[in-house]
């Protein structure tokens, strides 16, 4: 077995989308990067990476590479779930956490799930997707930013 810690936090700005684990949620800020900015698959493709140190995001999909301009990262994180069935790694759950002040992320939970199940190739019952805020404290809770947390177990 292995375990795997994943994190990720993007800036938000006006302009761009809300993509969250696939989803585009209405909002009045997108998230900043150089991909379409999707904290939380960002999370969970690192926690996939970390457990079997195999480097990280940046070093995989590399934000000087133009290729993954505006990339959509449930396609990155396919890639990364590709290399784990030639290399006969499995996995077994993830457990996630996105905090945000907003917008409120409640009504889209399941749709997301579905969405990393479907890219993860994994039942939805094995994919936790929780949301919370940092009660109006720091970055996040001055609503300039969110964050994702994800832990991932493997078996090979």
């Amino acid at each position: 077995m292995r375990v795997g810690f994943g994190y990720d936090v993007h800036r938000l700005v006006s302009g761009r989308p809300f993509v969250l684990g696939g989803v585009t949620v209405p909002a009045e800020y997108g998230l900043d990067g150089h991909s379409d900015a999707d904290v939380l698959t960002h999370a969970v493709i690192d926690a996939i990476l970390g457990a079997l140190a195999w480097g990280d995001i940046g070093s995989w999909f590399p934000d000087t590479d133009e290729a993954y301009n505006n990339a959509d990262s449930l396609k990155l994180l396919e890639r990364v779930v590709d290399e784990c069935d030639k290399n006969n790694i499995n996995i077994q759950n993830i457990d996630a956490t996105v905090v945000a002040e907003k917008p409120k992320l409640r009504p889209y939970i399941n749709q997301i799930r579905e969405k990393l199940s479907q890219t993860l190739r994994l039942d939805i019952e094995r994919i936790s997707v929780k949301a919370t805020t940092s009660e109006k404290m720091g970055f996040i809770g001055r609503a300039e930013g969110v964050a994702a947390h994800c832990v991932i177990l493997l078996t090979e």
